[in-house]
């Protein structure tokens, strides 16, 4: 894999830059985090839900991911459990229930303070005032600290990219939320079981249904209160492990569950910038082997060409050297028959 002398030095930077920080701002996280005042998020109601996928085809559209294999109006696909990919944002899952047969939608759900950001010592993942979790493709190293970290088991890799492998996961469409659209999925549902707004008028229409139908559902909003809340928030009529979803979490956050951890990175990055000075080295030194044997080849083809060349021009002189001599000796040849045919005429 070629590494570029910018990208490397922009590695070591950065690797440089946790080391001195990641003790303080990372590992050691003193206050919780209740979320920006006026962050947005999706509720997302287990009840409302058909098992479409029309918010997969909106997401596939409005992120412009390649084609899935089977059409999204191919339904027999919701008999397999399905997770995230490095293509797939957002998957549904159909299970059963002993209210029947329900779907849960599933992608990232952007923690107020997300796993993946407090695991990543060059600060690729961040959280925004808007909601969204985010993703810094041009820093990431690819050391995937952050998918071992999600507790959703969200953040993908692209494995077949070979040259420029990214983390890839739902983003809440952040370039249109910015620009005050609704995220493609949320926009493409025919039933409304996603709703878009500020998550505190989420909470409120969340527990409003609940009061106004407790036999409709469970009294909990998940995501309100899990890993020290989430943007995405779930309302459910059966138990969240019905639906496939983890009821251990607790209601700490990241940063502080992973904190004893984390007081370990600053070791791990203080000898990161000697790892990939190796790796530097020795791409480096194979370059420049391979570029030797490069040069030793090429060379070796221009003397062995150039043998050639000598060679043929050689036997062509020499070639072109003994048609002279037989040319000329043809001539002599002719000439002297000619001069024997004339001799007699002159004696008589």
């Amino acid at each position: 894999m070629s590494i570029s002398r910018r990208k490397f030095l922009g590695w070591m930077g950065a690797a440089g830059l946790s080391t001195a920080l990641v003790s303080t701002t990372r590992a050691a996280p003193t206050k919780h985090f209740k979320g920006y005042p006026d962050s947005q998020g999706v509720l997302f109601d287990s009840n409302l839900c058909i098992g479409c996928r029309r918010c997969e085809e909106g997401c596939n559209k409005v992120n412009e991911l390649p084609a899935p294999d089977r059409p999204f109006d191919d339904l027999s696909i919701l008999n397999e459990k399905r997770r995230t990919t490095a293509k797939t944002y957002t998957v549904v899952n159909r299970f059963k229930t002993p209210k029947g047969p329900l779907y849960r939608k599933n992608q990232c759900n952007h923690c107020l303070e997300p796993a993946c950001a407090s695991a990543c010592f060059v600060s690729a993942f961040n959280k925004t005032k808007e909601g969204p979790v985010v993703y810094d493709a041009s820093i990431c190293v690819g050391c995937r600290y952050c998918m071992i970290a999600c507790p959703f088991e969200i953040p993908t890799y692209e494995y077949d990219k070979v040259l420029e492998p990214r983390v890839m996961k739902c983003t809440m469409c952040y370039s249109r939320v910015i620009k005050g659209e609704l995220p493609g999925c949320v926009e493409a549902c025919p039933t409304e079981s996603l709703v878009f707004g500020k998550r505190k008028d989420l909470i409120w229409i969340a527990r409003e249904r609940i009061r106004r139908y407790p036999d409709r559902y469970i009294d909990h909003i998940y995501g309100e209160q899990e890993m020290g809340g989430t943007s995405w928030l779930y309302l459910s009529g059966v138990p969240f492990k019905d639906l496939g979803m983890r009821e251990d979490l607790g209601v700490i956050p990241a940063p502080e569950l992973t904190s004893g951890a984390l007081s370990a990175v600053p070791m791990v990055v203080g000898l990161w910038p000697v790892l990939l000075t190796g790796i530097y080295a020795i791409k480096k030194r194979g370059d420049k082997i391979a570029a030797m044997e490069k040069d030793a080849t090429v060379t070796a083809v221009l003397n062995r060409a150039e043998e050639e060349a000598r060679s043929k021009l050689s036997e062509a002189l020499e070639s072109a050297a003994k048609e002279k001599e037989l040319s000329i000796e043809k001539a002599v040849k002719a000439a002297l028959e000619e001069a024997a045919k004339s001799k007699p005429e002159e004696d008589s």
